[in-house]
């Protein structure tokens, strides 16, 4: 008769657990999502005047040309051509410090800027962690602004207020460092260029 009862006891909290773990936390957390943080909660898709996808704010993302600030290297592989197109693979290297592997990597990545005039600072030639971070810092933003301004054919000056709006801060005030959404950014260029053809 015990054993029966303990049974059935282990089988209630196993289904209440089932519930509260299963059904009612993660339903709470897609209606609290949904309802106060829509863009985030649907993976920060920035989309173009056209309603298309053009990428996550979240996901760093290979730009190709000198009108386009470039943002961290990463270990995924890209296709080649004018567009870079994602291989539909990410993740990080998992290369160690001594690997020359990883030593030939940045060398290579810090000659291609020096080629460009561009003086190659760390978030240009080290890739993240994740290898998925988007933002650059401020540092190497300004960089790369003299070759993106004489690729557009404008003055530095129209770019630096978009460098200053696309600045993300520090995660609640005080972790990490503010850094700059290569993806919005670009965007925001890409759409100035629009506007000045249309006007």
């Amino acid at each position: 008769m015990v054993i029966i009862r303990e049974t059935l006891r282990a089988i209630r909290m196993t289904l209440i657990l089932w519930l509260l773990t299963a059904l009612i936390y993660p339903l709470a957390i897609l209606v609290i999502g949904q309802a106060f943080f829509p863009f985030q909660a649907n993976g920060s898709i920035v989309v173009n005047i056209e309603d298309k996808p053009i990428g996550s704010t979240l996901i760093g993302q290979i730009f190709t040309g000198d009108r386009y600030f470039q943002g961290r290297p990463s270990t995924v592989r890209y296709s080649q051509g004018r567009k870079a197109r994602p291989t539909g693979i990410s993740g990080s290297s998992n290369l160690a410090p001594s690997n020359p592997e990883l030593l030939n990597r940045v060398i290579e990545q810090a000659n291609q800027y020096q080629e460009q005039s561009i003086q190659p600072v760390e978030d240009l030639i080290y890739a993240s962690g994740s290898g998925l971070d988007p933002h650059i810092s401020l540092k190497a933003a300004r960089q790369q602004l003299s070759r993106v301004a004489s690729a557009r054919g404008i003055p530095e000056d129209e770019i630096l207020p978009l460098l200053n709006k696309y600045t993300d801060g520090r995660f609640l005030w005080i972790f990490g460092e503010p850094g700059i959404n290569v993806l919005r950014l670009n965007y925001a260029l890409d759409l100035q260029d629009i506007n000045r053809k249309l006007n």
